[in-house]
């Protein structure tokens, strides 16, 4: 479990598709339903924590790109 990709097809053997339409919001909502799976007793804990530190770092680089995007407006 690397990349978002990786979590994607994760969620996907779980017929979880989450495409809202702009990636931020996409990851927010998998992180949502990581938990979901992760309660449900579905994922085990160490995948849980690999998936949430992949998410994480995706989330981190998406508001980087935001407000670097911003201030260049």
């Amino acid at each position: 479990m690397k990349t978002l990709y990786d979590v994607q097809q994760l969620l996907k053997k779980f017929g979880v598709y989450v495409y809202v339409g702009k990636r931020i919001w996409d990851i927010e909502l998998m992180a949502i339903e990581i938990d979901h799976l992760y309660q449900a007793g579905v994922i085990d804990p160490k995948m849980y924590a690999r998936v949430k530190l992949v998410l994480s770092r995706e989330h981190r680089i998406e508001a980087e790109r935001a407000r670097e995007d911003a201030a260049h407006d």
